[in-house]
């Protein structure tokens, strides 16, 4: 057994006894995990291809370099570490009859789940200040959104991101771990972890509700404001320009309603399990990295144009050798 009788932990303080969890994962079926390897394989590695082509092209296109593609490329370096924290991991368990990680590693994914998440969450944020700016107060835009500017939001959403992970686990490496290791899920879930603890866990779970949802609360709130305010002015301004904004602003409001239509469900019933919250998981950490570039390849002018031009000046120079 991978921890000691439940007897050796009467006089422990702050000691946890499992050395490792065992994760379920999403099938006990040999075929069917075969076949899932093969599917997850591809749908990750076209999430991290997907986007690196991003940040690259953001990078080297010079029509590019502006504060709106600034804060995508970030996203994508968000998404690309969202879709690697725990994919390679579950993609890798595919193959493995034993689906165990240690106790560090299982702190590790639950750690980097929250940066990820907190941080992506507040740069949505940030984006459709962006929009708001550009949209709203199109003559000031590049005095308000200098780089200076754009550094510290990317900067603050790692800060938000890093502090609210930390402050869940905080208490969740001294929790008491003495027996029951069996992760009903492809990696480390929070809530799923904090029910194993060896005490009455009712108070540490409306904690992380808390902390976990009142943050995803106040940035769903901050975009819907955002959005409001923006289309209200434009159909102030113009009223046939409302759908002129509405298109400028679908690729946004569709990776917003991707990214937070998981986590509604998720806080409408946080500890109670689902056989839909393994798909969920799986939405959160592989197809919505795989679906942000997509939706943003295919729904904007630029980006496009940018990829053309990457590619032609590829094919020109194999043509050269």
């Amino acid at each position: 057994d991978n921890f000691s009788s439940p007897g050796s932990v009467n006089g422990w303080s702050n000691k946890s006894v499992v050395t490792e969890f065992i994760l379920l994962g999403l099938s006990s079926s040999q075929e069917l995990q075969l076949f899932l390897f093969l599917i997850f394989s591809v749908f990750y590695g076209a999430a991290v291809l997907g986007n690196i082509l991003i940040i690259l092209i953001v990078i080297t296109d010079s029509r590019l370099h502006s504060p709106m593609y600034f804060l995508l490329s970030n996203l994508s370096f968000i998404d690309v570490c969202q879709a690697t924290f725990a994919t390679p991991k579950m993609i890798a368990d595919f193959l493995s009859e034993h689906k165990t990680i240690t106790f560090q590693g299982c702190m590790s994914q639950i750690f980097f789940l929250h940066v990820f998440g907190g941080s992506e969450m507040v740069l949505l944020v940030a984006m459709a200040y962006d929009r708001y700016i550009a949209i709203c107060k199109p003559l000031h835009y590049m005095t308000i959104m200098s780089r200076k500017v754009c550094a510290i939001l990317v900067g603050v959403s790692w800060a938000i991101g890093i502090l609210h992970s930390s402050s869940h686990l905080a208490f969740m490496v001294d929790l008491p771990f003495c027996g029951p290791n069996k992760v009903d899920n492809f990696f480390c879930d929070l809530p799923l972890v904090i029910k194993l603890a060896c005490l009455d866990t009712y108070v540490l779970e409306i904690l992380v509700l808390t902390n976990s949802g009142l943050l995803s609360l106040i940035c769903f709130l901050l975009l819907l404001i955002s959005y409001t305010v923006i289309l209200a002015t434009v159909h102030r301004q113009s009223p046939g320009g409302t759908s002129k904004a509405l298109s400028t602003l679908s690729a946004h409001i569709t990776v917003v309603v991707l990214f937070f239509g998981p986590l509604i469900f998720i806080y409408i019933w946080p500890f109670e399990s689902f056989p839909i919250d393994k798909f969920i998981s799986v939405f959160f950490t592989v197809f919505t990295p795989f679906l942000n570039p997509m939706i943003y390849t295919l729904r904007n002018k630029d980006v496009k144009e940018a990829m053309k031009k990457l590619r032609n000046q590829h094919v020109g120079s194999k043509e050269v050798f």
